[in-house]
């Protein structure tokens, strides 16, 4: 039997359809579960007269690959992938690669990588994006670790990554944890996306009064618009549109409103505070997740705690479309979040993360493709300083023309009763952006009051800082 091009560790959802992935681009592979039974059905139900080896060992497993040896790892995040790692260092070569494509915190990504170059073992950290029918038809990829590593891969990936109009979705990302980090990002602005969406069909349904009917084919043609074509606002559609079988009613009105999380969209915002980068739409977003969660208190105070009629009196018609703008908005404050914190830590960390390119590779596969992406690349393309998203000639006049919409629907949000803490968080974020001032200057002499932590003054250069002895003072 010839040996394998490449391997895969770990046959959950994502794993199973990864491997198929790269062996229906050519690529002879091997497979390997910690569970053997798991392996056993892989192949008897997806794998049978592929061109996979299914090996009960792990020996076994890296015997089958040609050297140097490229094996990609599909694990729970943590614990498991360290393990797996120990597990293999042993059976391993020098020239040997490990590819991490769970969503790894991108710390641990760092200190794997120090640990096994050192030993002359290679080791990728690659974010995929796309969820299964990506893994299996062709996901976002997003690679970081040495160049030379990644031109190793290279071949197998620009294979198995989606295919857009500007090429594969993939590219190399940096070096160490770059490509955890920014699916990291990634995953934290798809956090924010599904929020605004949330909170747009919250509107829609509880506010101005649509059916599932009204919303699925409301948002079927905004995702037509230029504006709002994506995966999230397409799926959305059919979301609305599914009847279950059980109770011939829609599946919508019967899922518990209690969210999950796996951990990425805190650790964006964690990341965010520790390099000072404002993400309040991100933050917005993992909080409601939280606040979800509390239903059965939610539930107790919903009988205590009473607000305004969820009653709109106005044309129906007309405000659709200024909801479709306040969500047009408010995602781009949430991509030009993300955007400026991958920025940030590309900067901090030494990344050089190519912000164009992070942009182009998200265009397809992943989960939150859409086709403003393209303004996107185009934005950054165009002035590769650019500071904000936001100042971008088209997305700035985008914004300018749509803010009055914007502002209405939060007021209609609050004469309602009616949540929306990613939209408002993102208008907080433009109107605080676009000011000159803030009042952050009572902040300060608040500090220095109490704390006597100085402060700058508009009269003087920046730089000098003062304290003043406040208690008695005054004219």
């Amino acid at each position: 039997m010839s040996k394998r091009n490449f391997g895969v560790i770990g046959l959950a959802v994502m794993g199973e359809n990864l491997a198929l992935n790269v062996e229906s681009r050519g690529f002879p592979i091997a497979v390997y579960n910690r569970t053997f039974a798991k392996t056993q059905t892989f192949m008897e139900t997806r794998g049978a007269g592929k061109d996979i080896v299914a090996a009960a060992t792990l020996e076994d497993f890296v015997g089958a690959l040609e050297r140097p040896r490229q094996i990609l790892v599909m694990v729970k995040a943590g614990a498991p992938v360290d393990a797996v790692i120990a597990e293999l260092r042993p059976l391993l070569e020098p020239g040997d690669m490990i590819i991490d494509g769970g969503n790894s915190l991108y710390e641990d990504t760092e200190r794997r990588t120090k640990d096994l170059e050192s030993t002359g073992l290679g080791f990728v950290g690659m974010g995929v994006s796309g969820g299964e029918e990506g893994a299996l038809l062709g996901p976002s990829l997003m690679p970081g670790g040495t160049p030379a590593a990644y031109e190793k891969l290279e071949p197998i990936l620009v294979k198995i990554a989606a295919q857009v109009d500007d090429g594969p979705c993939v590219t190399f990302i940096g070096p160490g944890g770059a490509g955890h980090y920014v699916k990291m990002v990634h995953n934290g602005i798809e956090y924010g996306d599904m929020q605004l969406i949330a909170e747009a069909y919250d509107l829609l349904k509880n506010g101005l009064g649509l059916t599932n009917p009204q919303l699925q084919e409301t948002f079927a043609q905004w995702n037509q618009t230029d504006e709002l074509n994506s995966f999230l606002i397409e799926i959305s559609a059919d979301i609305f549109g599914y009847v279950d079988p059980e109770t011939q009613t829609h599946l919508i009105d019967l899922i518990l409103d209690s969210a999950g999380q796996k951990g990425t969209g805190r650790w964006t915002v964690v990341s965010s505070l520790d390099l000072g980068v404002p993400i309040p739409t991100i933050y917005a977003a993992v909080n409601a997740r939280a606040m979800s969660s509390y239903k059965e208190e939610r539930l107790a105070a919903s009988k205590q705690l009473t607000g305004p009629s969820q009653s709109y009196g106005g044309d129906v018609a007309a405000m659709i479309p200024k909801v479709r703008d306040a969500l047009y908005c408010s995602k781009m404050c949430s991509y030009a979040q993300g955007m400026a914190l991958i920025a940030k830590a590309s900067a901090d960390f030494n990344y050089n993360v190519n912000l164009p390119e992070v942009a182009r590779i998200w265009k397809g596969g992943c989960i939150i493709r859409a086709g403003f992406l393209d303004k996107i690349k185009k934005a950054f393309q165009d002035n590769p300083t650019l500071p904000n998203l936001l100042l971008a000639p088209e997305f700035k006049q985008s914004i300018l023309d749509r803010q009055s919409a914007w502002r209405e629907v939060l007021v209609l949000a609050n004469e309602l009763g009616i949540a929306v803490p990613a939209f408002s968080a993102s208008l907080d974020y433009f109107d605080s952006y676009r000011r000159a001032s803030l009042p952050q200057n009572l902040t300060q002499a608040q500090r220095d009051y109490f704390g006597a932590h100085t402060y700058e003054r508009t009269d003087k250069p920046r730089g000098e800082f003062f304290h003043t002895e406040w208690a008695g003072s005054g004219s």
